[in-house]
């Protein structure tokens, strides 16, 4: 029996040059196709139970019945090759599953290197070095552009009756559009369910926000299946109050204090940023609005000499931010922990800041999505302190508290 290497020589005999191996009728594809059908036929003699040809297929009810041609494409672009079918259409490949056009050869690697924030050159490069194939850019856009089914699919699917908290976070990115590059906002909605999980709602781009784009979202939101949420933290976006009152009339708005830390954060020194976060959470954390007053005079008095802009952004805004202490400590905890917003935010902006700009809505939706499938993964616990929130929740919300499976 001929050795492997002694197999490899003779399929080699005539290579000259690249294309014979890897070109369109190169010999890296013809035995792809090979291997596939024969792959095929092994699946349908084990889902008979006899091989080809043998006199044990007699009278078992089922042979084998011709087949079907089919075109998948991959990283050799497009093949054709033949489907064996059994009569009683019982049949289901595994290899390359009934309605499958695509055979997922690196198309899994380039969608894991493209949700990681790699452009398309580091991707051929990477394909090139690693497994010495070369790939189009076209080829990879294409591998890419059929992830744009998940994200219409994610972005409708239903969502459970009532959230507890919601967030409103948003990234601003540059995106060509009508041949111009132009600054657009990427808005998210993060959803704290009935179990304290954090769940990203959806996701919108939109160059300019209104009460107009604020009502089209919360009226999605309730499309997809949302009854109630309790309370909104969001940073005084334009016309989201009015908005959300008008679907959702019982749903209270609490000015983010994640947002207001960041942006307060923005006009520190790296060395100062603890010491001034530090502070800042003696703002928002004591049990009283006068105990808050008292620790914002404190940080004035310490910061403003150094970062004047900071205690008045809190002085204009304090009567928004005030309504949270209304609520008792443990509600306060889940509001204002900055893992939430801030971890994901990071994340988002780890990935897109590989590119200086995307060339339409899709390229941006398509990688913000792919890096929200990595990132929600990890999110498997509960916020911190749950157990407590829920148990307030149940006393200032009282039968809008659903105590069934939600």
């Amino acid at each position: 029996m001929a050795t492997r290497d002694e197999l490899i020589e003779e399929l080699m005999k005539g290579y000259e040059k690249p294309e014979d191996l890897i070109g369109e009728k190169g010999l890296l594809k013809d035995l792809m196709k090979r291997l596939l059908e024969r792959a095929l036929q092994g699946e349908l003699t084990h889902h008979l139970g006899y091989p080809k040809w043998s006199p044990a297929g007699k009278n078992t009810g089922n042979s084998r019945n011709g087949k079907n041609k089919k075109t998948i494409k991959g990283e050799f672009g497009e093949m054709e090759i033949e489907v064996p079918r059994d009569r009683n259409g019982e049949f289901e490949p595994v290899i390359i599953p009934k309605g499958q056009t695509r055979f997922d050869g690196f198309d899994d690697k380039i969608i894991s290197m493209y949700a990681r924030g790699m452009s398309t050159r580091e991707i051929r490069d990477h394909l090139k070095e690693i497994y010495q194939i070369e790939v189009s850019p076209e080829f990879i856009s294409s591998v890419t552009d059929s992830v744009m089914e998940d994200v219409k699919e994610w972005q409708n699917r239903p969502l459970d009756p009532v959230y507890p908290i919601l967030y409103l976070d948003a990234l601003m990115t540059k995106v060509k559009d009508q041949g111009h590059i132009i600054n657009k906002a990427v808005y998210l909605a993060i959803g704290v369910n009935m179990e304290g999980k954090k769940e990203v709602l959806g996701l919108w781009i939109e160059k300019t926000e209104g009460a107009k784009f604020w009502l089209q979202v919360v009226t999605e939101l309730k499309n997809r299946g949302i009854k109630d949420i309790f309370i909104a933290c969001v940073d005084g976006l334009k016309g989201f109050p009015e908005a959300i009152n008008a679907v959702f009339p019982k749903t209270e708005i609490q000015l983010c204090i994640v947002h207001m830390v960041r942006n307060s954060l923005k006009f520190v020194s790296w060395k100062d940023r603890k010491a001034v976060a530090t502070d800042l959470k003696e703002i928002y954390r004591p049990a009283t609005v006068d105990l808050a007053e008292k620790a914002l005079q404190a940080f004035s008095a310490k910061w403003d000499g150094k970062y004047p802009a900071i205690s008045p952004s809190w002085r204009n805004n304090w009567a928004n931010i005030i309504p949270l202490f209304s609520y008792p400590r443990e509600i306060r905890k889940v509001i204002y922990t900055t893992n939430t917003i801030e971890s994901l935010n990071m994340s988002l902006r780890k990935v897109i800041k590989t590119k200086s700009s995307f060339p339409n809505d899709d390229a941006l939706k398509k990688i913000l999505y792919l890096a929200l499938n990595n990132i929600e993964k990890k999110w498997t616990m509960p916020l911190q302190n749950w157990a407590g929130a829920m148990n307030q929740f149940l006393i200032l919300f009282g039968d809008r508290v659903p105590l069934g499976p939600n």
